[in-house]
């Protein structure tokens, strides 16, 4: 749009320019902000959780869940606006899932959690081929851009806003805590921190985020990956700099990448985790590098 239709558009937004920003434009930017910030959170959390630069959101199969259920529903022909509800559903069916057998009867150990999380991941993935495979041709389409992560139809629910808002203050208050966690378990445990009840609520803060985060948009991935890491080398590894930074950046990233997708092809579309990937790859392998040379 050029930037008189922009200005017709916030000068009336009953016009054909309004209802294509206010209806269509915004309210998909604001969703992409928003699943962006969501998955950059995640991520910065899940990479504390297991101490591993390489975890990202959807490493302990939350988002393999989400997307198994909504498939189901899709197949069985379940209206777009209850798809949401399914994710949220199957995302929290995982988070049960993986916390009740990785909890067992033992201590907590974080090999444990990732190990149940990655064999979850894998069965999840399992249904889905069977769900897409017995699916009618027509669907198929649809099914397939979700799991790529699509905000064609993508709304912002003002529960979601919530979630952000509340995941962002809570986790602003554990940055501290954060922060002595990712010295170390034992390290964290002789500064006085509640280790065990920290883990946990760590994890299950997180599976929230990408919850929300995946009934939304479907699966977008790279984004928690990629985000943290390059915060950290921006503005280093305090959380209480550095989960701010990651929301912002992530939201950002998330809605630059969907413009890619709008324009790239015009008029067709691409799914959004089509772009992250083809952006995140790249930057990944540029930090990995970049680490190399310094010894890291």
């Amino acid at each position: 749009m050029a930037w008189h239709e922009w200005l017709a558009a916030m000068q009336d937004s009953g016009s054909t320019y309004g209802e294509l920003v206010w209806r269509l434009r915004l309210p998909r930017a604001l969703a992409a902000w928003a699943v962006g910030s969501l998955l950059a959170i995640s991520g910065c959390l899940m990479q504390v959780l297991l101490r591993n630069p390489l975890a990202d959101p959807y490493v302990l199969g939350v988002s393999g869940g989400a997307a198994f259920v909504s498939l189901l529903g899709m197949a069985f022909g379940v209206a777009v606006n209850f798809l949401p509800w399914l994710a949220l559903l199957g995302a929290l069916i995982s988070v049960l899932m993986v916390f009740g057998l990785a909890r067992g009867t033992g201590p907590w150990s974080g090999t444990r959690l990732l190990l149940t999380g990655v064999v979850t991941a894998s069965g999840w993935a399992a249904l889905i081929s069977l769900v897409l495979s017995l699916s009618p041709d027509n669907s198929l389409r649809g099914m397939l851009f979700w799991l790529m992560g699509d905000l064609s139809y993508a709304t912002l629910p003002v529960w979601s806003l919530i979630v952000l808002a509340a995941s962002f203050i809570l986790t602003l208050g554990l940055a501290r805590s954060l922060n002595v966690l990712a010295m170390g378990e034992t390290t964290a445990r002789l500064l006085g921190e509640p280790t065990r009840h920290l883990l946990w609520l760590i994890y299950l803060l997180a599976s929230v985020l990408t919850a929300t985060a995946v009934s939304i948009a479907g699966s977008v991935g790279f984004v928690g990956l990629i985000v943290p890491h390059l915060m950290r080398l921006l503005v280093g590894s305090d959380h209480r700099i550095l989960i701010p930074a990651a929301m912002l950046f992530g939201g950002l990233f998330l809605v630059m990448s969907d413009t890619l997708a709008r324009t790239l092809l015009s008029p067709q579309q691409l799914p959004v985790g089509v772009i992250t990937a083809l952006l995140g790859v790249p930057l990944f392998l540029l930090l990995l590098n970049r680490a190399r040379l310094k010894g890291i």
